[in-house]
């Protein structure tokens, strides 16, 4: 009894080792199709990672359109803009970390086999495949939370975020965008920049001061130096 229960399991075991690819033809054809496979995944991560990035710019635009259009509309239009994009720029960086999973491993397979294959080089490393195994078998995150929203801000974000700024700034100085509809083009007093700034119930002051100190938050973070370096550098392509 315990002999055939043994002859069994070794035949289930023949049958699984037969599904693995055995000669190099065979090897170089799953290669392949697992490359298809993870460039299809990465493409798909990055057409969520764009579309992100288009909903951030037609907030952006659409709110530049209502403040700055009429007189009549608020400034906090535009503060409000600020926090939607900071909402989409968390998204972004949470979708960007999985990306980031899929696009390690493509450049895994065209720096170590594609490119020896086509150049071969020396000085290349031999463990490309053992990492590849090791994230498919247990796969994690490469990049954090905030090195994935400082990529994202010093890459796209920061531009709208200056924008916002610069089109509140302008929404509280200029007597031509209030409801009163003055035709002066600049404020003439540091107060009326303040009153202009009023919140609701929060004074202008503390909103300047509120608004300054997010946008320092946001230039400090954003100029912290980068973890990566290699393809990450200056001048190498990357996304």
């Amino acid at each position: 009894m315990k002999s055939e229960q043994d002859r069994a399991l070794s035949r289930e075991g023949e049958a699984g080792r037969t599904l693995l690819p055995r000669t190099p033809g065979e090897i170089t054809n799953s290669l392949s199709h697992y490359y298809r496979g993870e460039l299809g995944r990465m493409t798909s991560w990055r057409d969520r990672i764009d579309r992100t990035s288009n909903w951030a710019i037609t907030v952006v635009a659409a709110l530049l359109s209502v403040s700055l259009s009429t007189p009549t509309s608020h400034h906090g239009v535009l503060l409000f803009g600020i926090m939607l994009v900071t909402l989409l720029l968390m998204i972004e960086a949470r979708r960007y970390r999985f990306f980031d999973i899929y696009r390690a491993r493509i450049r895994q397979v065209e720096r170590c086999y594609f490119a020896q294959i086509m150049a071969p080089d020396a000085n290349a490393g031999s463990e490309w495949a053992t990492v590849i195994a090791g994230s498919l078998r247990k796969p994690r995150f490469l990049l954090s939370y905030h090195e994935a929203m400082h990529r994202r801000l010093k890459r796209n974000y920061g531009w709208m975020y200056l924008i916002l700024l610069l089109a509140w700034c302008l929404k509280i100085t200029t007597p031509k965008l209030q409801t009163e509809g003055m035709p002066a083009l600049q404020a003439q007093s540091w107060t009326y920049v303040i009153d202009n700034a009023v919140l609701g119930p929060i004074p202008g002051l503390l909103v300047l001061a509120i608004v300054l100190a997010f946008y320092l938050g946001m230039l400090a973070f954003a100029l912290r130096p980068d973890r990566d370096e290699g393809e990450f550098g200056r001048g190498e392509a990357h996304v």
